[in-house]
């Protein structure tokens, strides 16, 4: 996978972006290290107009780590609210904690260090130390991985993991100054949020379109392995959100009789998935086991 030369991209992509990329609040100038690390953890598997709300309630309720670390892990579930996903909630209270017992408070700048923080991983690490404090690092989100994809090697989407290639491409790719490095890589991000779209590419008004391979070789389909679309009705992922809500709507403890009837039979799909997606958020910390057949969201520490 040979770059083309970054030249003819970056002019063009960070000119597109100077005039086009939105004006979210975890880019502003006012933005805060821990607001991009809230932002970048919120947005994995979620759309920003489904986020963007939970994210202004969250910072407004917990504005630096010390804050969100201090509530009980079951406030944090319940400001999560419908997101999905809720384990995130869960590691962002974790890494709050952590931020605080080892970093005095303060979201560490570090990519290694970042990359310690519970729940944070190759992408969000780098994410946050580009976005937050303009360090220069390749940023491989899926939306870049298939901007890249079709510039370089025409091919609709990239593969479902990311490899060592892509990697080798984005860095060959960055620009050599941090600060523009890091405008890049939210560029390259908006670029496929909004024009270079997985189903519907806005091709015409995307600002690199006559260096595009994929465009070049008339839009091939993609050839890689299936992929195959995400359900949600009767999934365990569907049953632990029902679950899930019955317990953030209580004041206190649920009994067992509760959830049964928060998972209706009809919902699922076979008889022993209720049982298995209790155990699963109990697994994971999202619920607390208590005596008598009850549970609650997980409390603080000694409650």
């Amino acid at each position: 996978m040979s770059a083309m030369p970054a030249h003819e991209l970056h002019g063009p992509i960070l000119t597109w972006y100077s005039r086009h990329g939105r004006a979210l609040p975890w880019r502003s100038e006012e933005r805060t290290p821990w607001g991009v690390l809230v932002s970048e953890v919120m947005l994995q598997q979620t759309p920003v107009a489904r986020m963007q709300p939970v994210w202004e309630a969250w910072l407004r309720r917990w504005p630096r780590p010390a804050d969100l670390a201090a509530a009980s892990p079951a406030d944090a579930i319940r400001a999560w609210g419908r997101l999905g996903y809720p384990r995130r909630a869960l590691n962002l209270h974790r890494a709050a904690t952590a931020i605080v017992q080892r970093h005095g408070g303060d979201v560490p700048r570090g990519h290694a260090d970042l990359l310690a923080l519970p729940g944070v991983g190759e992408y969000t690490a780098a994410a946050v130390a580009s976005f937050a404090f303009g360090d220069r690092h390749p940023i491989l989100d899926t939306n870049v991985r298939r901007v890249l994809a079709r510039l370089h090697t025409g091919q609709a989407l990239p593969g479902p993991s990311l490899t060592a290639a892509e990697r080798r491409l984005a860095t060959q790719l960055l620009p050599d100054a941090p600060a523009t490095a890091a405008t890049w890589g939210v560029a390259t991000m908006e670029l496929g949020a909004l024009i270079c779209t997985a189903r519907t590419p806005r091709c015409p008004d995307c600002p690199v379109r006559q260096q595009c391979r994929w465009r070049a070789t008339g839009h091939p389909p993609y050839a890689g392995p299936p992929r195959r679309p995400q359900r949600y009705a009767g999934t365990d992922r569907q049953i632990r959100g029902l679950l899930l809500a019955a317990l953030r709507e209580a004041d206190g403890s649920v009994t067992a009789a509760d959830l049964t009837a928060a998972t209706p039979d009809s919902a699922l799909r076979d008889p022993r998935q209720r049982t298995r997606c209790l155990a699963g958020l109990v697994a994971d910390g999202l619920v607390e086991p208590l005596p008598e057949d009850r549970f609650r969201l997980p409390a603080a520490t000694g409650q």
